[in-house]
């Protein structure tokens, strides 16, 4: 193809430039992110592709926010989130088991590793939250930029173990599950109490949150 025969086609979405035949009912490919993507005529890329040209006047469907009760009822159902600390140079991702009283989030946090380096130097982390089908035809999702605040109050440490003692039995989660949180898959859950191998974290100070659907 001799890049005489084309001529530069409007875009909104594209990188870089579209190339298309002077002649505009013949075959075309048009380059995108995604890769090469072919037509038959000039009219198919309006419709196959509807937000690359201004002729078409559509724009790109936004995913639907979410009400308060509706993302507290998200949180309150999961025990699962990821929490992106400030890295050095990139941010660190980790998921943690989590639980939720209503107001605040709490995490148990093995006492080694990146993360607690992370946290020592910067409390300021976002989180995340989602739920989805296993085909994706549903999906939710939360995140929460915030700090974490180490929990010092025996009585509400103790407390918050518990939670997460109940959350263990009441899910029916592996025992696994505690190698996350510092202790062996051999112990009981109730080691989570008695000895105190991990930290407990709260999510407090809360400035941004963005909780979207897609239904």
């Amino acid at each position: 193809m001799n890049g005489d025969d084309y001529k530069a086609f409007p875009t909104r979405l594209m990188i870089g430039k579209s190339k298309i035949p002077n002649n505009q009912s013949g075959v075309f490919q048009v380059w995108s992110p995604w890769g090469y993507r072919a037509g038959n005529k000039i009219t198919n890329l309006y419709h196959y592709h509807a937000g690359y040209s201004h002729k078409i006047g559509m724009e790109i469907v936004k995913i639907p926010r979410m009400e308060k009760e509706e993302y507290d009822r998200l949180i309150e159902e999961g025990y699962i989130s990821r929490i992106a600390f400030q890295g050095e140079k990139y941010p660190y991702i980790a998921p943690f088991l989590y639980v939720f009283d209503g107001q605040f989030i709490y995490f148990i946090s093995t006492k080694y590793g990146k993360k607690i380096e992370y946290f020592r130097k910067s409390p300021y982390v976002s989180v995340e939250v989602e739920k989805y089908t296993k085909d994706l035809s549903c999906y939710t999702f939360v995140t929460m930029q915030g700090y974490l605040e180490e929990v010092h109050d025996s009585i509400e440490k103790k407390l918050i173990r518990q939670r997460f003692i109940d959350l263990i039995k009441e899910k029916h989660l592996s025992m696994n599950i505690l190698a996350a949180l510092g202790h062996s898959p051999l112990d009981p859950p109730e080691a989570i109490a008695k000895e105190e191998r991990s930290l407990v974290w709260k999510l407090t100070g809360v400035k941004d949150l963005v909780a979207l659907k897609n239904l």
